[in-house]
Parts: C-alpha cells; structure tokens; sequence
C-alpha cells in the first residue's frame, strides 16, 4: 500500500499538467470550435522563452515568467486569432485540422530560428523561488513521501487555474458570451455582441493556459525540445476525450487520473526482467497516454457522436472544384503528357551526366519521397482520411527490408516482404479504425505512430538497438545512377497504378465515400471494405518507398527519415501542394528532398523549409484541392481564353 501511495504521488505533477492541457484543448475547442493541434507549439514557445529569460539572460523567476506567460502566451493567441482562425469560423473541420497542423510544424522552427536555436536546451528551473524546498507526505503506516516546491506549485497552480476557468464559463457573461460566439457567430452579432472581440478573449485565454502548461511541465523534462511537447499534447488529447471535450473539471480528472496511471506502471514494471523487457517497459511508460488515446477513440460512449460545432447561419460549402485534368480538351490534353514527358526526360538526362555523386544522391531521395507521398494521395486525397502514420507504414518497409536484407541476403526480395507486411499493418490498424473519421481518425493514427516510436522502434529485432541495420544494395544497383534510374521506373509504376485506381471502380468508390459516406453507404457501397483497402494500398505504397530509402541509404535510419513529427510535416506538404494528383506527390516530394538543400546552398537554414511549408498550409482553407492543382486550373483558364480569342471571329459587320 505504501508503495502504491508513493506511484501516485509520483504521477500526480505530470497529471495536473496533463489536464492543464487538456483543459486548454477544451477550451478551444468550446470558445473556436477548432481542435488546436498547435496548442504544444504554443506550450514550446512559452518554455522556450523562460528557458532564454531564465538561463541565458538571467531573469529572475517573476520577470520571466510575467513575459514568457502573461504577456508572450496571449499575445500569440492574439495574433492567431486576429490574421488567422478568426476567418476559419466557417471553414470546413478539415481546413481547421490542416492549418494546426501547420502551425505545430512552424511555429517551433521559428522559435528555434528567431532566438532559442538549435541545439540541445535542457531543463529550466521551476517557478519555485527557493533554493532548497521538499513538502513531506506521512503516510499511517509510517512511510513518508517527499514532493519538491516545483511540483507542488504545478499541483497548486494548475488546481487554481481549472477552478477560476469552470467559474468562468458557468457563472461570468463572458463566459456565456464565448459559448455563443462558437455556436453561431452570425446570430450572437444580431444580438448586439461582438463576436470578434470575443472569439479574440477566448483565444487569448486558451493560450495563456498553452503558455502556462509549457512553463510548468519544461522543468518535469530532462530536456527542453518539441518532441516533448507533442507527447504532451498526445497525453492532453487523451484527457480531453475523457471529458467529452466538453467538461473542464472532467479534462482535470482525466489528465490526473493518466499522471497517476504512468506513475504506477513506473513503479510495477519489472526493469531486470531481461534486454527484451528492460526495453518494451522502458517504452511503455512514455507510451501509456498513446494507448488510452486510442483506446477511448475506439470505445467512449458518446465522444464519436459529438456533433461537429457549424454556424445554422452560414452558407453551404461549395465542394471543391474538379481536377484541371477531368475538363481539358483531349489535344491539350495530350501535348500537356508530351511537353511532361520531354521534361521528365531532360531532367533524368541532366542527373545522369550532369550531376556529381552528391547531387544524384539527393534527386534519388527526391524520388523515393515522390514515391512515399503518393501514398498519401490514396489515403487522403482519394478516400478523405486523415492519416498521421504513413512515416511509421514507410518505417516498416524500412525495418523490413533491411532485417530480411542482412539475415537472408536477398534485398529485392526483402523489399518485396516488407511490402506486404506494410500492407498488412494497414489493414490491421484499419479495421479498428473503421468507426473513426476526421480528427479522431488522425488522433488515432498519429496515436499509433507515437506507440510504434516508443515501444517497437526501440527493439533490437526492428531497430538495431543502438546502430541502425545496415543493408546491402543487389549487384546491378550498386552504382547511384543505376539506382536512380531504379527508383524513376519504380515512381513511374507506382504513379501509374494510383492513376489508374483513381479512374477505376475502386478510385470512384472511394471518391463517393469522400463525398458523403451516408449517401454511398445507401448506394450499396461497404465503406469498411473501401477504406480498408485504401489504408492498405497506401501503407503499401508508403512500405515500398521506406525500403527503397533503406536501399538507397544502405542502412534504415528511422530518426532521420521517419519520426513521427516528420510525418505530420509529409501531410502539411503534400496537402498544401496537392493531395489528389499523382503531380502535387510528385512535386512535395521534390520540394522535400531538394528545398534545404538549395535554402543551403544560398546561405539559409535548410530547417527554413518547416517554417515555409507549414505557414503555405494556410491557403488550405482557400484550394482544398492544393497549390499545384490551383496553378494547373489557372493555367487552363488562361489557354482556354487564349483559344477563344484565337477561334472568335470578331463581330459581323453589317452590310446594305
């Protein structure tokens, strides 16, 4: 008993800050009716700033807190609200969920890039002013328990913070005010409030609450990074869905209820059960709020069926415009494929007799990339799903086929079965999924490649242990050129199957259930079937182009090519580019593998890139169909005009 008592103790500081979160997660979402993934980007801006105050410039305790909390935090909010969401009331939850997305992935680069850097930060000191400082906590029996002063001031402060907010909402104008801003903001205007200027108290509100989470939970960690924060964020959604993200005393509870629970497997896991378990234990610590996450995606009553929050008083959203493709006329059509094919042509030209070692290296990345991503057309630009593990799928093409490489000696074959066993992958984490859709399909998956990160990768039969797997490239590709060319046939193939599934049966059956899965349900179409093959063929896709990484590279380097925050940069891009053309995968692929290279090559951070691409996911809410896509429309435009002028024969004049 007096060693349970100490796991709870144990657990409880993380637990407050988990709910802290999660209460800031449900605040937004009542007062915005955005899910803010961004909500860790702005915890990290916040740490990241009284870290700087603290250790760097040697602020005291109350200055630097009052600038990196009180005045920083707001501040943010406010600007994102003001040139930001507050024109995304009505947009569809998709361009919400894309546009957090993007600020999670920029918002700490320029962080980095502005003033707190690059290299390894490690822990501030708390916010409790004193040197030396353990409460003790006597137990019947005898047993005492010792918390310092930094963590009984999170306890205290995240208890007072939770207290003043539940006031605020049930009992304070305001408070009614931000609800009905949320449900309508067109009908509260009518009614004389200024829904502008609260949706801007309420954002200001749930980031001073970002702010405070970060600076209370950055001395808990052993170093101060945005990895950290996503796994809290993971944590806090987790608490969030306890409560329905509704009720903020219920986030508290949750978060609580999740600190105490990771206290206590700390505590019972056996640490000398051997190298196997040492590990998995080791991960599964970390690893507990993913698996409640998906977990209570999958079986809480009532969290699924929550309504989506729309405004009765805005309009209808035009779907979005069909591709540039479907509506040109065939002989544009086909000089289009003939000045692409003379491109694609120089272009392998040039790499092969052109280009040094180096740089066909990285147009060879570029391609298997072009290849990856097109596993994200399938999934989201043709079946509408959100997936947040497509760098796990490829990671386990990577692991594999470099596994099955150096174990049985036959890398194509290897490549072959790492395939498969992706696909395979898919489909198993498909079929519980198939309840889900939206963000908490993305939650799940992102939930999953988060477990994968910290409990299978970690193996020694996956990743290698300590060294990554090296692998051996067959003879006849042992030269980079041959390789490239290797990886253009294996582009060509792969680009040309997911055309042709997008203009076949199951591309069209997909494309209904994009539309309205009610409405093709009714039409007889399983959308479980459809959707499991979706996650299938595109963790497929997604398994062939991490092997080929892991050829090309001659060893599987997971935290350089697949980490779960690289991941969600691949959707930001792709999205943003286009994800339901071959042409938008191909393109972000390129621009992945060859952008920092140039940005470095001009003297600029090649990190420059998350910063671009993640603030371009903003023109999402705009072309939901991608940047490629708009620029191809607008380009048939203007030819179609040209062609016009060119076949009107001008006005008849009259004769007598």
């Amino acid at each position: 008993m007096s060693e349970l008592l100490g796991y709870i103790i144990r657990g409880l500081p993380f637990g407050c800050v988990f709910g802290l979160v999660a209460v800031g997660i449900v605040l937004a979402y009542k007062t915005s009716g955005v899910f803010n993934l961004a909500f860790a980007a702005q915890a990290f801006t916040s740490a990241a700033a009284y870290y700087t105050l603290r250790n760097d410039e040697e602020w005291g305790i109350l200055p630097a807190f009052v600038v990196s909390v009180v005045v920083l935090a707001p501040l943010l909010g406010l600007v994102l609200d003001r040139f930001l969401f507050r024109y995304l009331r009505t947009a569809p939850a998709l361009a919400k969920l894309v546009t957090s997305l993007g600020l999670l992935v920029a918002i700490p680069e320029i962080v980095k890039l502005v003033w707190f850097g690059a290299d390894t930060k490690y822990s501030p000191p708390t916010i409790w002013p004193f040197d030396v400082g353990v409460f003790k906590i006597y137990h019947p029996i005898g047993a005492r328990y010792g918390i310092d002063g930094g963590q009984a001031v999170t306890m205290v402060v995240t208890v007072f913070a939770v207290v003043i907010l539940t006031l605020l909402f049930r009992y304070s104008a305001i408070g009614l005010q931000m609800r009905a801003v949320v449900e309508s903001p067109r009908m509260t205007s009518l009614v004389g409030i200024n829904a502008d200027r609260v949706s801007m108290v309420a954002w200001m509100l749930s980031s001073f609450i970002a702010g405070l989470a970060g600076v209370l939970i950055a001395p808990l960690y052993a170093q101060t990074e945005v990895t950290s924060f996503t796994q809290l964020l993971v944590a806090a959604i987790a608490a969030a869905a306890f409560a329905r993200l509704t009720s903020i005393p219920l986030a508290l509870l949750g978060g609580i209820l999740l600190g105490i629970l990771q206290g206590m497997l700390a505590g019972y896991l056996p640490t000398n059960a051997g190298e196997f378990w040492n590990i998995v234990s080791t991960g599964l610590r970390p690893s507990l709020p993913f698996v409640v996450l998906f977990l209570l995606l999958l079986f809480w009553p009532g969290l699924r069926q929550k309504a989506e929050l729309t405004d009765p008083l805005s309009g209808v959203d035009p779907p979005p415009p069909g591709l540039a493709a479907a509506e040109r006329s065939r002989s544009l059509t086909i000089g289009t494929w003939v000045f692409g094919a003379i491109v694609t042509i120089a272009a392998i030209v040039v790499t092969l007799t052109t280009l040094d070692v180096f740089w066909v290296g990285i147009v060879t990345k570029a391609v298997i990339f072009s290849l990856i991503f097109l596993s994200i057309t399938v999934i989201t630009g043709m079946a509408g799903q959100i997936s947040l593990s497509q760098a796990t799928f490829a990671a386990v093409g990577c692991f594999s086929t470099a596994q099955l490489a150096d174990n049985v000696g036959a890398p194509l074959l290897s490549l072959v079965v790492g395939v498969v066993f992706a696909a395979i992958i898919g489909a198993l984490l498909a079929i519980p999924s198939l309840r889900l859709g939206g963000i908490y399909l993305a939650l799940a998956t992102l939930a999953f490649a988060l477990f994968f990160d910290s409990v299978i990768v970690p193996l020694e039969a996956v990743g290698g242990g300590t060294l990554p797997p090296q692998v051996t490239r067959p003879d006849f590709l042992d030269e980079n050129q041959a390789f490239f060319i290797f990886s253009v046939v294996m582009l060509a193939i792969v680009g040309t199957l997911v055309a042709f599934v997008r203009r076949g049966t199951t591309g069209k059956f997909l494309d209904a259930l994009r539309g309205s899965e009610t409405a093709a349900t009714a039409l007889g179409i399983s959308a479980a079937r459809a959707r499991v093959t979706a996650f299938a063929l595109s963790a497929a896709i997604a398994g062939l182009g991490g092997g080929l990484l892991s050829l090309h590279e001659e060893q599987a380097n997971y935290g350089v090519n697949f980490s779960p925050f690289l991941g969600l940069f691949w959707l930001v891009l792709v999205v943003t580019l286009g994800s339901r053309t071959v042409e938008g995968a191909i393109q972000a692929g390129l621009a992945f593998a060859l952008f920092p290279e140039l940005l470095e090559a001009i003297g600029f951070p090649g990190e420059l890139r998350f910063v671009l691409f993640g603030l371009a996911a903003f023109s999402y809410a705009k072309h939901p169909e991608g940047l490629v896509e708009a620029g191809k429309r607008k380009q048939l435009e203007r030819m179609q005009r040209r062609i016009d002028r060119r076949n009107d024969p001008g006005p008849e004049v009259a004769t007598t």
